[in-house]
């Protein structure tokens, strides 16, 4: 069981909105960060690596692991299960880092649930015909399947209301920048700060 005090964020975003290149670049950036690898029984692709990219599982595994309550989230995703175990989110918390969950909606509604305190950010495009482009941009899809990511974007993006703070990629530097400033905003909060320097405090309030 991941404890109360638990330093995690959420960052969501529907397709094409570059939640990954910027979450990457913001792993390379601070390492006092990490990101949980989840576990999917989605095929691998050619350059996906077991372990590194996600923890790939047969169907009938991960369902043994929704039984056995090891998941903190997990959700259908076109047709495939994508889920956070717990042990993997205390892997990082034991090392020490804060950890990042790079999760849907549906993931981040039911994290969010059982620890109100985590912080929740939300990635959208500067608007639909962005991306539209970004989607066509990939060329590794067909105009039905683009139409159908599209769609479901949009249901994805309705749902941004539920986040703590929305970031728009728009422009790459921008938004990276805005995830930084809601990162350091939150390690600075009262509560986090008394609780990393509770001796300066008493030397400096006794």
């Amino acid at each position: 069981m991941i404890s109360a005090d638990a330093t995690m964020f959420i960052v969501s975003a529907p397709s094409g909105a570059g939640k990954t290149s910027l979450v990457t670049r913001l792993l390379n950036d601070d390492p006092k960060l990490a990101c949980s690898v989840s576990h999917t029984t989605r095929p691998m692709r050619p350059k996906d690596e077991d372990g590194k990219d996600y923890h790939f599982i047969d169907r009938d595994g991960f369902e043994s692991m929704i039984e056995r309550g090891e998941f903190l989230e997990h959700a259908d995703v076109f047709g495939n299960y994508y889920g956070t175990s717990a042990s993997s989110v205390q892997t990082c918390i034991d090392a020490g880092k804060d950890v990042i969950l790079e999760i849907d909606w549906q993931g981040g509604a039911q994290v969010k649930a059982a620890h109100p305190d985590v912080v929740w950010i939300f990635i959208l495009p500067p608007s639909k015909e962005a991306l539209l482009n970004r989607l066509r941009g990939r060329a590794s899809d067909s105009e039905e399947v683009i139409a159908h990511r599209t769609q479901e974007a949009v249901t994805e993006m309705r749902e941004n209301e539920r986040a703590d703070y929305l970031v728009f990629n728009d422009d790459f530097d921008q938004a990276l920048g805005d995830l930084k400033a809601i990162i350091t905003c939150y390690r600075l909060a009262q509560k986090r700060q008394s609780q990393r320097h509770q001796e300066v405090l008493a030397g400096l309030t006794q």
